[in-house]
């Protein structure tokens, strides 16, 4: 049984003006996120991500396009009323080092968005908040008067989750959160998002590169190219039966540690990465794909449902 919506994105834009011309950094996208789940958003460095991330929080200003946020559209909503909403709606950043005042040390860093949003009465009220935050994700009380260079990044990175949930958000978008950081330390971060994701009942945009990762933690997986969503669907089709070309060499570029894969032959992308400023019609990712047909490179191949509840944007990903 399908649950509510808490987020609906349709034909959602966003270019940036270049000296060459209009980067089309998020093309066309639609999709919904269902309270309490997490939706995974995948692909290469460049391919619109993180911007996608940013716009849906109204970080970036949307050219076109519709962000439902409980029914009501964030994108055309008032700064007087965004401001409000902006509590409900965080974000946790990619560097921990990056995004932490250097200036403040851990118990003014989580204090910080409750002085800003003005959601506390007194300073004992806030003080309260911020031990439970700092005990909620982790972070002992000894390190309240530590400073961001004094610690790793698994510690920089909880700062930042505190400062993300101490404001009680309903939606959260994780932009890389654990790609800065070492391998044994993700999994602690990821096992800590998932915790607080029930604890919480928070709904989560996980953004990342790393398909092992978005596997780990998503229900739903999409798969971007150059600014357009190429596949959507269940995380466990989109690793059992990946339907568009690029997700199957995404896929295929894991790496295995076993001795035996590297027998194994793999098939390798050629071809040039077709410029996302004022690009041609047609499929973006033609120009690498060895499926690509004359009829790939003619129009745009709007993403339409392969099997229930799978979603491909390519003319030559027909149902087994």
């Amino acid at each position: 049984m399908m649950g509510e919506n808490l987020i609906e994105v349709k034909h959602l834009k966003k270019y940036f003006t270049t000296s060459s011309g209009m980067l089309h950094a998020v093309d066309d996208v639609s999709f919904s996120i269902e309270k309490g789940k997490t939706m995974g958003v995948v692909g290469e460095s460049g391919c619109g991500k993180s911007t996608l991330g940013r716009t849906l929080l109204c970080l970036e200003t949307p050219m076109a396009g519709e962000i439902l946020f409980h029914g009501q559209d964030i994108a055309k909503m008032p700064k007087r009323e965004m401001k409000k909403l902006r509590p409900k709606m965080q974000m946790i950043f990619q560097d921990p080092y990056a995004s932490l005042n250097g200036r403040m040390n851990v118990r003014q860093l989580i204090a910080e968005p409750l002085l800003v949003n003005k959601v506390c009465t007194s300073r004992a009220e806030v003080d309260e908040r911020v031990n439970k935050m700092m005990d909620t994700v982790g972070l002992a009380s000894r390190l309240a008067m530590a400073y961001p260079h004094e610690l790793d990044g698994g510690r920089r990175q909880r700062i930042g989750i505190a400062r993300a949930l101490v404001l009680e958000p309903e939606f959260v978008v994780c932009d890389e959160p654990v790609s800065a950081l070492d391998v044994s330390i993700q999994a602690q971060i990821l096992n800590l998002l998932m915790d607080l994701q029930e604890t919480m009942g928070l709904t989560y945009m996980f953004i990342t590169h790393d398909l092992s990762a978005v596997r780990h933690i998503s229900d739903e997986i999409m798969v971007m190219y150059l600014g357009k969503c190429v596949e959507k669907a269940d995380a466990k089709k989109i690793f059992i039966e990946p339907k568009h070309p690029y997700t199957k060499a995404l896929l295929e570029a894991i790496p295995i540690p076993s001795i035996e894969s590297r027998k194994k032959e793999r098939k390798l992308l050629a071809g040039e990465v077709t410029s996302p400023v004022n690009p041609a019609p047609g499929c973006r990712f033609a120009a690498r794909c060895a499926m690509a047909a004359e009829e790939c490179k003619k129009e745009d191949i709007p993403l339409s449902e392969i099997k229930e509840g799978h979603y491909a944007a390519c003319k030559r990903a027909a149902a087994p």
